[in-house]
């Protein structure tokens, strides 16, 4: 089971991390509902690297995106569930709209998000490879989506 911590606690776990040549792994996201395409995104995540960072988008974050209605679950919650994946180390929680401060503390080896997000998109990938890190957009599973769930349980057609 993986941690939930604050970024100071995360950049110590880092350089711990740092002192053994664990390859630390970054990725970010809402995760408000979980769902089979998270599960093996977050399992091929972590297969590329000795350590997997989840940036979790905080409530107010996830309002900003998606909207009034969401998340669903609280942030609390969604670091705990997170956490408990045994793929995932760390779970942090951020507020900002992006990661980019959370990527530019922690510099992690590697950078992932899903394939609906093209290279050239991928906030902090300009630190990241200036760093000497790896970017990747890893394949998502088809018609699994967080926003489709939710239109399924208001009877919305998608």
């Amino acid at each position: 089971m993986g941690d939930v911590l604050l970024l100071q606690e995360l950049i110590a776990r880092k350089a711990s991390w740092s002192e053994s040549k664990t390859t630390v792994v970054f990725t970010n996201g809402c995760f408000d509902l979980i769902h089979a395409g998270h599960v093996r995104y977050l399992a091929a995540a972590r297969s590329l690297g000795g350590a997997l960072v989840v940036g979790l988008n905080g409530d107010a974050s996830v309002r900003r995106l998606k909207g009034p209605s969401r998340p669903i679950i609280p942030e609390n919650e969604r670091a705990e569930i997170l956490a408990a994946f045994e793929c995932v180390d760390v779970v942090t929680i951020f507020d900002e709209e992006t990661p980019l401060k959370l990527i530019e503390a922690l510099t992690p080896d590697v950078l992932v998000k899903g394939g609906d997000w093209p290279l050239e998109a991928i906030i902090g990938r300009e630190h990241v490879l200036s760093h000497g890190g790896r970017v990747l957009s890893l394949p998502l599973l088809e018609g699994r989506s967080t926003s489709s769930v939710i239109s399924r349980i208001r009877g919305e057609s998608t």
